[in-house]
């Protein structure tokens, strides 16, 4: 399996498939590179490059003090450094997008373009406080498939049936003879925990560092993380924003929907 090592030593694992355009696809909070298995069948002509961040998935654990956006968005570029990509567009969904935030900053100049999914430079607290109901927490279900049973009833996602609920919950969740486990280093909720009550960052100043680069913004239309003001205000200070809302979809949409193909695939022209 493909590593490479972060710039403190740690190993972190990655994938690389396909031509074209290099597409850096960085995922959720507490998700990998299996984030993105839905979406990439769709994107044709691209180099699509994946990542485990420290901690998570098939990378190595780290010291959870690490485990924060400006440490991330430093492996990101070490890992563009170990390809020898010397530009990407980036795919950021959640904490990923908030990565590319801060990869505007620090490497603005390795950028090709940002799409960013169900995030933006305002993170509303209720979803901040959801995510902390279920982060590090292992789940109770007997199986993987009593858990997607369960997640039938999320009134976010109506009409998503049990065969995806069970293939996209098996990505974090891990099926075992002791039961269920989380496909990631527990000590995470310690990182996120000593960060939530502080003050939130602005990162307007930075989201206006794009504005020159084709960006994206996808949104599903139940998000409580990424607000339809926050949307617009996104819209309002890079007027070519290309936008696009799921409609049955919380935080997070999973990319394959129709209207998250559409706004991607008009992105990558833009970048082509």
């Amino acid at each position: 399996m493909p590593h490479f090592d972060a710039p403190d030593g740690t190993r972190l694992y990655y994938e690389d498939a396909g031509d074209g355009v290099p597409v850096l696809c960085l995922s959720g909070l507490t998700r990998n590179a299996r984030d993105f298995d839905y979406v990439a069948p769709h994107l044709d002509g691209v180099r699509l490059i994946r990542m485990d961040y420290r901690g998570r998935g098939l990378s190595e654990h780290a010291d959870p003090a690490t485990y924060a956006v400006p440490v991330e968005a430093k492996d990101t570029v070490a890992l563009l450094d170990h390809l020898g990509v010397d530009k990407a567009a980036v795919l950021g969904t959640s904490r990923g997008g908030l990565i590319a935030l801060i990869l505007g900053a620090i490497a603005r100049d390795r950028l090709l373009g940002v799409a960013f999914n169900d995030v933006g430079p305002v993170v509303d607290p209720a979803g901040l406080a959801d995510i902390m109901t279920y982060l590090g927490v292992v789940p109770q279900a007997a199986s993987l498939e009593a858990l997607a049973q369960d997640k039938l009833a999320d009134p976010d996602f109506p009409g998503v049936d049990k065969t995806r609920w069970r293939s996209f919950l098996s990505h974090n969740v891990v099926e075992g003879p002791e039961g269920l486990r989380l496909n990631y280093d527990l000590k995470l909720r310690d990182a996120v925990a000593a960060v939530f009550d502080q003050p939130a960052p602005d990162l307007w100043p930075v989201y206006d560092l794009l504005a020159d680069l084709p960006c994206a913004v996808i949104r599903g239309a139940n998000s409580n993380l990424l607000s339809e003001a926050t949307l617009q205000e996104m819209a309002r200070r890079h007027p070519g924003l290309i936008t696009a809302t799921v409609p049955d979809r919380g935080h997070i949409p999973f990319l394959d929907e129709p209207q998250a193909l559409d706004a991607l695939r008009l992105w990558l022209e833009q970048i082509a």
